[in-house]
Formats: C-alpha cells, structure tokens, sequence
C-alpha cells in the first residue's frame, strides 16, 4: 500500500501521496504540494542542528513552529485505521 499524508493547510483537510524517492521527510512533501520554497527554511534548518545543544530536539521544535507559520496546523502520516 502506498503512503499518504493528512494535512491541514489554512483551515483545509488534504490528503496526498507520498514517497521517500521524491521527498526526504513529509513536510517537504506537503510543502512542494502547497508551492511552498524551502530553500531558506532549510538553510536555517541546518543552521539550527549545527549551533543547537539539543540536537534534534531543536531541529523538530523549529520545523513545527515554521510549519505553523506557514499555515499548517497538522501534519502526519495516514494510518490504515484512519481510512
């Protein structure tokens, strides 16, 4: 069965395909679905694992607060029970 993803983007539900020969993580995936560019994001992303202390800690905290500020309020994986 083929991967989906259920995000919530300015108040709208969707759904999406998904996989990890297009996308290194699903929210580039949801990402790329919105027209979204994430080249400066990503940037800052690296940035963060390189000078945090809390390693990947950080690096989530970080992704979810952008995501945020992008317009996501929720991003996951589909589960089988979900459909």
């Amino acid at each position: 069965m083929a991967r989906q993803v259920i995000y919530t983007f300015k108040g709208k539900t969707k759904t999406i395909p998904f996989s990890y020969d297009k996308h290194r993580d699903l929210y580039e995936a949801v990402a790329e679905a919105e027209g979204i560019d994430l080249t400066q994001f990503l940037a800052m992303e690296a940035q963060v694992a390189v000078t945090s202390k809390k390693g990947a800690k950080a690096e989530k905290a970080f992704r979810r607060s952008e995501f945020a500020r992008y317009g996501f309020s929720s991003i996951k994986f589909v589960r089988e029970e979900d459909e």
